[in-house]
């Protein structure tokens, strides 16, 4: 079976979604701005086909209210869950509603 290399585009997201240090994390919007896109959707679809997980920790990105977002296509279930475990593995903290806490998001 033949492996897609990434796309430029993809390539510039998972560059940028490296250097989201451990106990941070990033919106989507965020990484959008970093690479010159005005879409956070686009970037969610880019790290929804992540082949480099862990290496690029696209569970450190979240969508702009705090809330989780999505994790590999899943908007709920165990996927989300594995996402939240791994970030409090590594200290980010949540609210009682299930966001993440400001101090966290990169600004």
């Amino acid at each position: 079976m033949k492996i897609a290399l990434p796309t430029a585009f993809q390539t510039k997201v998972y560059e940028t979604v490296r250097q989201v240090p451990r106990s941070k994390v990033a919106t989507y919007s965020f990484v959008a701005a970093r690479i010159g896109c005005r879409s956070p959707r686009a970037v969610g679809q880019a790290l929804r086909k992540n082949p480099f997980a862990p290496e690029v920790p696209c569970h450190r990105v979240i969508a702009s209210d705090g809330s989780l977002g999505g994790f590999f296509g899943q908007t709920g279930g165990p996927e989300l869950k594995r996402k939240r475990a791994l970030l409090e593995e590594e200290g980010v903290q949540f609210d009682a509603r299930g966001r993440v806490l400001p101090d966290h998001i990169l600004p």
